[in-house]
């Protein structure tokens, strides 16, 4: 297959691995990198592994450069999600039909994670050429992206990333240079009640209907919350709620996952406000609703304003802050000119939807440089006959290599 092609085939061999979290996981992804690395047959490239959860390890390659120039890093996350129902193809076969790759990772983000690799490839000609990159070169491929983004900490924790990195994944982006994020924001929020029977609910203390005060005052309070120019509104959706026990009876528990994406200027202390001023609307709300029920006796609803309580918990399971665009980054002007150079035009700056890696090291190492710039399309990321068109592989592969170039000068 020609040079420029080599992308297309590394993104098949790697469609054709099974790298599903949870499933597989991403011992042969690793595996492939490994030999990878063996095939460049050169001495120069250095190569690491870190085990970040039992049996799963991380794996960096790199090229040494002028240390005095701030290091280029390539970071690809290894894992897919689970295959799921629905595929008119299979999901392992990497198969090509009219100009498109399918299979499961093919955009998310195997096709990415090969323009990388092709570039990297790229740069060790550079070395056998004596044309010395200005930077060392680094590609890192993590673990557990797909769950709770452990690889990519337990990367900043090893020292593989720095503040002063220029780092770059290869998620899905659509054409777009995707340099900011929502915040991400998680809780987990439980109601405890007092159950009773379904016919006398006055003498309990309902869980579920506590819960959807709690839901609906938080989803008002995000309609009032002030948009950002660039990235919109802040988000929240409710992912997983359980509760009850029969129809006849009050539920006395009852519990739900919220998910939160805050814009500028919010942050997870605004949220964490939201939710405490939801469960205090709740438990009034709860505590007093029969004693404004006319077909409640009055002896009842004299008890129960002082009777059953309702207790509500919350917990955040997970806080990402938001990431601005920095319009002034080395590497977003970098990559905005080897799109220039490759395609004949710059290309469009946005937000990534998502939450990414490069978030992560962004949000917690206050790096200003990190983006994301890869092949397909992300609305088609995670499900059935998952596919990319060749020709943004090729567009990316050859961006990737001249940003190299550019940087080397």
């Amino acid at each position: 297959m020609a040079q420029e092609q080599t992308a297309v085939r590394l993104t098949q061999q790697m469609v054709q691995i099974d790298s599903t979290n949870p499933g597989n996981e991403e011992e042969g992804m690793k595996q492939f990198l490994l030999s990878f690395a063996e095939n460049l047959k050169n001495d120069r490239v250095a190569v690491q592994t870190e085990e970040v959860l039992p049996g799963r390890h991380n794996v960096m390659l790199s090229l040494s450069g002028n240390e005095e120039r701030a290091e280029l890093v390539f970071i690809c996350h290894m894992d897919t999600v689970p295959v799921g129902n629905g595929w008119n193809e299979e999901p392992f076969s990497g198969e090509i039909k009219d100009g498109r790759l399918y299979g499961r990772g093919a955009c998310d983000m195997k096709s990415g994670f090969a323009c990388a690799l092709s570039a990297f490839q790229s740069a060790v000609e550079l070395y056998r050429e004596e044309r010395m990159p200005g930077r060392t070169l680094k590609l890192i491929g993590t673990v557990d992206e797909e769950g709770n983004m452990s690889g990519v900490e337990k990367a900043i924790q090893a020292g593989w990333v720095t503040k002063d990195s220029l780092v770059l994944d290869m998620e899905p982006t659509n054409g777009e240079i995707q340099a900011a994020h929502k915040g991400r924001v998680w809780f987990e929020i439980a109601v405890e009640g007092t159950t009773a029977h379904a016919a006398a609910p006055w003498k309990g203390a309902d869980a579920i209907a506590a819960m959807a005060e709690v839901i609906s005052f938080i989803r008002k309070e995000f309609v009032k919350l002030t948009h950002h120019p660039q990235m919109g509104a802040s988000t929240v959706s409710f992912g997983r709620i359980s509760g009850g026990n029969q129809p006849y009876v009050v539920s006395e528990q009852c519990m739900v996952t919220v998910d939160m994406r805050l814009v500028p200027p919010y942050t997870s202390k605004d949220a964490e406000e939201i939710v405490k001023r939801a469960i205090q609307y709740a438990q009034a709300e709860i505590r007093d609703v029969y004693s404004r029920d006319k077909e409640v006796p009055s002896t009842t609803r004299h008890k129960e304003k002082n009777g059953s309580k309702i207790k509500i918990t919350y917990h955040i399971t997970g806080d990402r802050p938001y990431i601005e665009m920095d319009e002034n980054s080395e590497l977003l002007i970098k990559l905005l000119d080897s799109c220039e150079k490759t395609i004949g035009h710059g290309a469009e700056t946005g937000i990534f939807p998502g939450y990414t890696d490069t978030a992560v090291i962004a949000g917690k190492l206050g790096n200003r440089n990190c983006m994301s710039y890869g092949p397909g399309n992300l609305e088609l990321a995670h499900k059935p006959d998952e596919s990319v068109p060749i020709e943004d592989i090729l567009r990316c592969e050859k961006v990737l290599k001249e940003l190299i170039n550019g940087l080397s000068a």
